[in-house]
């Protein structure tokens, strides 16, 4: 198969068609415009200043409270190197994203994974654990339109987590990449938004709203977390990328960003639409997670199908899958993770062929 001919539904990135070129491209000229000298700098490992105070405007927190990172990701590393120590008990879903598990193993974290219903984690299952006597130091949480298993964290549960999280002394680490890309219902309250006791960090992306390439995320914690945090940033980089952050403020300010959402949301609640009618309608038999939001959408497949043969076999058809054990402690072998974010409206129906196709190849 050439890689044109490459049907993904592995990657959670947008497609190249849904992302505003022109309107980052403007956001580029004004920037160099507004501000040569402060982007073309190193800067601060704080992050580029405007950015800082623009994103905590967005949450109604002082801008001592932002770190501006490479990404989400590293906000998730700088958090796991600060608060996990080897041997330190970590909370995270059942299933979860997988460098989540991949970074908390090799840091010697003892993982728990809760499982997760369409509402959310399990939190009297969490609470069982913490009644036996397990003192986790941090709770890593994804708490809209999940990845990989595409499911939101109900109001309810976000304030039964807090309080569990003030009664056992642990920190909720609330990893939401995807909040603004809602399909349907209506926005929940941030558990940041929610925390009275001081129990929340906050790490969210312009990966998903923007495009990938600009590498910008960002953390939000208490102002002396944020100091620790970026005197460790200052050692590992000096500063993140300036000119990355400064066309994101110029692409926010402006509004554009709104125009972005919009735009990626509306395609991708079609793509996710489609892409569920199309597996009920070529694969009976399966069992599957429609998403609000986000993307991602997660199934079940039927028993005889274990994903390790379905795998390759998909690959050998030109269509990528992410297996859903890569997300699990253990178990997952007849799950699959499908990213609706990367294939166009005309690829997906397609790319569910070739799949049910593998399917008949490998199962018994």
């Amino acid at each position: 198969m050439t890689a044109e001919q490459l049907i993904s539904f592995a990657r959670g990135a947008p497609s190249l068609d849904i992302i505003d070129i022109k309107g980052l491209s403007d956001a580029a000229v004004r920037a160099f415009a507004a501000d040569p000298a402060g982007i073309t700098a190193y800067g601060t490992s704080y992050g580029y200043p405007p950015l800082r105070k623009w994103i905590a405007d967005k949450h109604a927190v002082e801008a001592d409270r932002v770190l501006v990172t490479n990404g989400s990701l590293q906000a998730d590393a700088f958090i796991f190197d600060y608060l996990v120590k080897p041997g330190d008990h970590v909370i995270v879903e059942k299933p979860t994203y997988d460098r989540t598990l991949l970074n908390l193993r090799n840091r010697g974290a003892v993982v728990h994974q809760i499982t997760l219903h369409p509402d959310g984690l399990d939190v009297a299952e969490l609470r069982v654990l913490l009644e036996s006597g397990v003192r986790p130091t941090l709770a890593h949480i994804i708490p809209n339109y999940q990845n990989p298993a595409g499911t939101t964290l109900s109001l309810a549960k976000r304030h039964e987590l807090l309080a569990l999280a003030a009664e056992y002394g642990f920190t909720i680490f609330e990893d939401d990449p995807y909040v603004d890309i809602r399909f349907r219902g209506e926005p929940l309250p941030s558990m940041l938004s929610l925390d009275t006791a001081g129990v929340v960090v906050h790490a969210s992306s312009f990966t998903k709203t923007v495009c990938p390439g600009v590498r910008v995320g960002y953390l939000i914690a208490q102002t002396a977390q944020i100091d620790d945090i970026a005197k460790h940033a200052t050692n590992l980089y000096i500063s993140a990328g300036q000119v990355a952050q400064g066309i994101v403020h110029e692409f926010c300010v402006s509004g554009d960003i709104d125009r972005s959402i919009a735009t990626v949301s509306a395609a991708l609640a079609e793509r996710a639409t489609v892409l569920a009618e199309s597996l009920r309608r070529r694969m009976p038999g399966i069992e599957l997670t429609e998403p609000d939001g986000g993307y991602f959408l997660w199934v079940k497949l039927p028993d005889d199908v274990h994903v390790d043969k379905l795998a390759p076999a998909a690959a050998e058809r030109g269509v990528a899958v992410v297996k859903g054990s890569d997300f699990l402690l253990e178990g997952g072998e007849h799950e699959l993770r499908l990213a609706f974010s990367a294939v166009t409206l005309d690829q997906v129906d397609e790319g569910v062929r070739r799949l049910a196709e593998a399917v008949e190849a490998v199962r018994g």
